[in-house]
């Protein structure tokens, strides 16, 4: 039987549970996703910047909470009351963590990556030579790709359940400004760049204004994409309000770097964020 086999079996009678073997199985996904060689969520190969979400995998983490026992974790002056451990081994990894960054076991940092004092849950994967910022938070089985820079304050959100849940992707090389959110398996193509204070959602409306007609997306922002806070006008029983969204400015120079090109982007359309 497969691992995927076993999981699957477990899910579908807790009973299982009681099985040492069972518990070993779920043991074993969670150490290869700590360990960065089995993923929540990768490229499907397929077609460029799709992806394949792997529901067995987050079943083996919500299977590994159920069979977890709480547990106190001293770490120096903290104290720590949960049912997962903490990571240990970033010098090994080759990660560098400022305290007082947290990342949980489960949860896999590549080589090169800076966690300054930020969280990183179960399940996420960082790829090599991100940054993730002060107070930058890396929710359950997000996928963050390489060269990212999330910076301080920003809100990555977790999305474990439903298990089929697609989780949040941001891929290759974009950057993330201060304290954006984004959430509920919203994607950030490569390169994109998101200005401060940007929210994106699973349905949040995303508007290309860089030509004669508006183009909308919905929950995904293209590649090198230039975005800043917006609004919209909708019509309520009450009377007609401006609602968020976001909205496309520009587009990422390739020779310039990504804060140079959303100034570039907010000088030539005279806004500021």
């Amino acid at each position: 039987m497969s691992l995927q086999e076993s999981i699957e079996q477990i899910w579908s009678n807790r009973e299982l549970l009681q099985d040492p073997s069972a518990k070993e199985n779920i043991l074993s996904v969670i150490d290869q996703l700590d360990k960065g060689t089995l993923r929540v969520a990768q490229p499907s190969g397929q077609q460029t910047g799709d992806w394949l979400v792997n529901e067995w995998v987050k079943k083996a983490i919500l299977l590994y909470f159920v069979s977890q026992k709480m547990s106190v974790q001293e770490v120096g002056i903290f104290t720590f009351h949960d049912k997962i451990p903490l990571k240990s081994n970033f010098a090994a990894a080759n990660v560098r963590a400022v305290p007082p960054a947290v990342a949980r076991y489960g949860s896999y940092q590549a080589a090169g990556v800076i966690l300054m004092p930020s969280y990183v849950n179960i399940g996420a994967y960082v790829d090599e030579r991100t940054m993730v910022d002060t107070w930058a938070t890396v929710g359950s089985c997000a996928q963050i790709g390489k060269d990212v820079h999330l910076s301080g304050g920003v809100g990555i959100g977790g999305v474990l359940e439903p298990p089929q849940a697609a989780p949040v992707i941001i891929e290759d090389g974009a950057f993330i400004g201060s304290r954006c959110i984004v959430v509920e398996g919203a994607r950030i193509s490569k390169r994109a760049v998101l200005g401060a204070g940007v929210t994106i959602t699973g349905s949040s409306k995303i508007i290309d204004v860089t030509g004669e007609q508006p183009v909308e997306y919905k929950g995904f922002v293209p590649e090198d994409a230039v975005v800043i806070p917006g609004s919209y006008p909708k019509k309520f029983p009450a009377g007609t309000f401006d609602v968020p969204c976001a909205l496309i400015i520009g587009k990422r120079k390739a020779s310039t770097d990504l804060k140079t090109s959303l100034n570039d982007a907010l000088r030539e359309n005279n806004v500021s964020v």
